[in-house]
């Protein structure tokens, strides 16, 4: 008994040690926790001063004033087109405005850009955005860019600095001598249009700011100054720039260049560069000459320039005019077989010394002053042949006629005569071709009617909100559709940003047995209709 009372005192004497061992342990760590928390809380700089953010205070300038000024006037561009393969021994697909050369980026120096451009042997299905800038001319919604940013889209659309809304634009016109066009877009309220300078006024070192959406990056704002005037490029007349060393990159084409009053002095057109990007040599073309392309453009759709149908050999030196005994003008080289040259009796060799009694110096001249002659001015010229002075009265005739052969004029795809096929179906707004459906696919739908969609137009509404050929519409907006007529009905009821609910039978891909029903789902599409 008392061996097991020994026992009980001992085991408790052995809880009592391990119990206060364990509270020594947690008093000690909770001590030395208090202690590194404690050191933490204190300052781990006890000399440094805490830094203070003063109060927000807009330091500002010129350039900032500028840049705030022409922010609602200077819009973001995206197209996207399908690429198309051309036919050849490669079959290279292209985008629209690429060479059909080599794709040597260091010997190409005027290289025009876009930004976003996909790139690989992508299917042809596979659709393609690019970007680029413009700014507004007029409070209705007129907007210039360059052609190359628009040149062969499926749409275009524009944000507007601050809106979120993406507009859908339409072309008005563009001039591929220049490298400019027209767009238009249907704004809910007035827009703010830039101020205009004359560039006649720009000079060497004046200050150049561009605004743009460089890489998709939108109102990016570079400054610089005026690096030349009077820049032109190969096989280019109508393209006399003004070089600027504002960083220019893809995704610029079409803004503007600006003076420092925030004046429009040009509209940025290309860069020179190796690497593709900005090497301090950019081009803009000058408001002058984007004044006139811009008033025919809203006027008649197109540039009209007038011509006499002669070309001649550049760069014809002062030495070679002066051994055939004159001091200027320009040596006739062919002449345009039926144009005003040809009527009048020009010949090769002939040397126009001026043109309505005013001197011309050289072709390019003599080009500039005859492309700005209304068509059908009467004009005199004065000639040299084989020494002897004579004049020679001609009547000015359409550039675009006289060398309508001529790509470079008229587009390379540009046919004499030539004019888009009509469909045998029947075309709606939607961008749909339709017929009547068959008995067979009348089987398919709920209700035993419906209007097969044949064609899906690339870029259009109906495409934007997933239509599909072979698709059967079986209501619009809840009303039926039994024939070609009630989808017309109901499209003639609609107006831009109405929304459209289609109701769609659509096949679902698979192998069937012989004779069976193919599988069907019956789906919804919609959208709201684009503004043009």
């Amino acid at each position: 008994m008392k061996l097991l009372d020994k026992m009980r005192q001992q085991k408790l004497l052995s809880m009592t040690l391990l119990l206060f061992t364990l509270s020594i342990g947690i008093v000690i760590g909770t001590l030395v926790n208090t202690g590194v928390h404690a050191q933490r809380s204190g300052s781990a700089a006890p000399d440094a001063a805490p830094l203070v953010v003063p109060k927000a205070t807009a330091i500002g300038n010129e350039f900032t004033k500028l840049a705030k000024m022409l922010e609602p006037s200077v819009v973001n561009i995206t197209a996207d087109y399908t690429p198309k393969l051309q036919q050849g021994k490669n079959r290279k697909q292209t985008a629209p405005g690429d060479d059909d050369g080599d794709d040597d980026s260091s010997s190409d120096l005027f290289r025009k850009f876009f930004g976003g451009q996909g790139g690989g042997d992508s299917p042809q299905s596979q659709r393609r955005e690019q970007s680029g800038t413009g700014f507004v001319v007029d409070k209705n919604g007129y907007i210039i860019t360059n052609n190359h940013v628009v040149d062969g889209v499926d749409r275009i659309k524009v944000k507007l600095h601050g809106d979120e809304t993406e507009y859908r634009a339409r072309l008005i016109g563009t001039d591929r001598e220049t490298d400019l066009a027209v767009i238009k877009i249907d704004s809910k309220h007035p827009l703010t249009s830039v101020t205009i300078a004359n560039s006649d006024s720009v000079q060497v070192g004046d200050w150049a700011v561009a605004i743009g959406s460089p890489f998709g990056l939108e109102a990016s704002v570079t400054l610089g100054i005026v690096s030349a005037t009077d820049r032109t490029t190969v096989g280019q007349q109508f393209q006399r720039f003004i070089q600027t060393d504002a960083a220019i990159n893809p995704g610029n084409s079409g803004g503007p260049l600006l003076n420092i009053k925030g004046e429009v002095i040009g509209v940025n057109t290309m860069i020179a560069t190796q690497s593709g990007g900005s090497q301090g040599i950019g081009f803009a073309l000058p408001t002058n000459s984007v004044v006139r392309v811009y008033n025919d453009i809203i006027r008649e759709g197109r540039v009209t320039r007038g011509s006499i149908g002669i070309s001649w050999a550049p760069g014809t030196k002062l030495e070679t005019l002066r051994a055939l005994g004159v001091d200027h003008g320009v040596i006739v080289g062919e002449v345009k077989k039926g144009g005003p040259a040809d009527k009048a009796g020009l010949k090769p060799d002939d040397i126009v010394l001026s043109i309505n009694g005013q001197p011309i110096k050289n072709g390019d001249e003599l080009v500039a002053r005859v492309a700005d002659l209304p068509v059908g001015t009467p004009t005199n010229l004065t000639v040299d042949r084989d020494g002897k002075k004579m004049e020679v009265k001609l009547t000015i005739q359409d550039r675009a006629k006289v060398f309508s052969d001529d790509p470079r004029v008229v587009g390379e795809n540009a046919a004499p005569g030539s004019s888009p096929s009509k469909e045998e179906s029947t075309q709606v707004k939607f961008g749909i071709s339709i017929r009547p459906t068959s008995d067979e696919e009348k089987e398919t739908t709920p209700d035993k009617r419906g209007i097969a969609v044949t064609r899906v137009e690339s870029g259009s509404f109906a495409d934007d909100i997933g239509l599909m050929e072979h698709d059967i519409i079986i209501a619009v907006n809840r009303q039926a559709m039994n024939s070609v007529d009630d989808i017309r009905k109901v499209q003639g009821n609609l107006k831009p940003g109405d929304p459209v609910a289609f109701r769609v039978v659509r096949q679902i891909p698979g192998v069937r047995a012989k004779g069976a029903q193919p599988r069907t789902n019956t789906i919804f599409l919609s959208g709201t209709l684009p503004q043009n």
